[in-house]
This record gives C-alpha cells, sequence and structure tokens, in this order.
C-alpha cells in the first residue's frame, strides 16, 4: 500500500522537478533574449559616436580622442575579464543573474564589438596606439573569442564585425 502511495508522488516530484529546470532554462535564455535587444540600443549608440567623430575631419584631435578611448576600453575589458574569469563564467554557458558578472558580461561584448567598429574605420590611428601596447593583442584576442561563443552576434546585424577584426 505505501508503494503505490510513493509512486505516484515520486512522479508528481520528478515532473516538477523536470518542469522548474526548464522554466529556469527558458528564464536564463531570455535574459539572453533582452540583452540582445538592450545590445542593438548601446550599438545605435556607439555607431553615432563614431560618426560624430568620422565628421570632426581634424586627424590631430581624432588621434587624441581615439587614444583616449582606447585606454578606457582596454582598462574595461582587463577589469571585465578578470571579473569573468574569477566567477568562472563560460561564454557560451547561460546569461548570469549575478548584476556584478552581468555587467562584466556585457563590457566585453559592447567594447569588443566597439573595438571592431574603431579598427574598421580608423585602421592607421588604432594601429598606431595599438602596436605599442603589447597586452591589447591578447585582450582583444580573448574578447573575440568570448563574443564568439556567446551567441549574442548570431544571426544579427552585427555578426560580421567580429569576423572583419
Amino acid at each position: 500500500m505505501d508503494f503505490l502511495f510513493i509512486c505516484p508522488f515520486l512522479l508528481v516530484l520528478a515532473l516538477s522537478r523536470s518542469s522548474f529546470a526548464d522554466l529556469e532554462k527558458q528564464r536564463v535564455d531570455s535574459g539572453l533574449e533582452i540583452y540582445k535587444k538592450l545590445f542593438e540600443v548601446k550599438r545605435k549608440d556607439q555607431m553615432n559616436a563614431l560618426k560624430n567623430l568620422i565628421e570632426l575631419n581634424d586627424v590631430n584631435q581624432q588621434y587624441k580622442i581615439i587614444d583616449i578611448m582606447l585606454k578606457g576600453l582596454f582598462k574595461v575589458l582587463e577589469d571585465s575579464r578578470a571579473v569573468l574569469i574569477a566567477a568562472d563564467v563560460p561564454p557560451d554557458g547561460p546569461f548570469p543573474q549575478d548584476e556584478k558578472i552581468k555587467d562584466a558580461y556585457s563590457h566585453v561584448v559592447e567594447n569588443t564589438a566597439f573595438f571592431g567598429d574603431v579598427v574598421l574605420r580608423f585602421p592607421k590611428i588604432v594601429h598606431h596606439y595599438f602596436d605599442r601596447n603589447s597586452n591589447w593583442n591578447s585582450l582583444i584576442r580573448w574578447g573575440i573569442g568570448f563574443c564568439n561563443l556567446t551567441g549574442v552576434f548570431e544571426q544579427g546585424p552585427h555578426s560580421q564585425v567580429l569576423g572583419l577584426v
């Protein structure tokens, strides 16, 4: 008699755990989808900033601005990389829920994409600074590798930027 009572109970328990796991996966996947939409907004802002930089038509000013921008970009990339590595976040894993890790994740994705845009539009200026900073090469390679595995760039309007860098 006890066995007949326990079997349905265990079945319900197993099904509810399965449903909970599916629900959790949907929540994590929806987090990535929400981030992709926010990423599109961020990319528009980045493209507007680049447009303004192009329209500046003063090469000396462009050099100064890009120098400051690259230093900041690589500092953020380095710090974010440290956070993600310390938290053992796989780029192809579930979208992070922790705010600090989410920020680091988005900083890597956004700054790597922005670097790609800048180097494609201002190759001479970027290489002027990039070639003088030995750790930047390994940082951007790590960032590109991370981004390629996130799924953020899949089938979107920005899917080619990483390949061109």
